[in-house]
């Protein structure tokens, strides 16, 4: 399970990378993240590695131009991650509404206790 701030930037790695593999520098990934989470490129930078560890993708540094860049390289967990992240949302919902459902319940039993005794 991812937290916030990892499936937000894997969200903006999965836009980038759809095809599997790309060249993407660290500016272009802060522009595709959230303005509220106060990003920069260290944190960034950790979260990428944190990624990279747990095999959402493979992750290259590399200058070009004095400028640092990221050879991205998605693997399975990667690109799997649109349902994955859709699947948790289902669950999630489906989670709210037998508890919505459980409350009314729990409810109505009690008022029928009520008016019997």
């Amino acid at each position: 399970m991812l937290t916030k701030r990892e499936s937000e930037v894997m969200r903006a790695v999965y836009a980038l990378c759809r095809e599997g593999v790309c060249l993407v520098s660290p500016t272009e990934l802060l522009a595709r993240l959230p303005a509220r989470g106060k990003w920069s490129q260290d944190s960034l930078e950790k979260v990428l590695t944190a990624l990279s560890l747990d095999n959402y993708f493979d992750l290259l540094s590399s200058e070009r131009k004095g400028e640092k860049m990221y050879v991205i390289t998605l693997r399975e967990g990667g690109r799997a991650y649109p349902r994955n992240a859709q699947q948790f949302r289902r669950d999630l919902f489906l989670k709210l509404g037998l508890a919505v459902a459980s409350a009314v319940i729990a409810f109505l039993v009690g008022l029928i206790l009520k008016w019997i005794f």
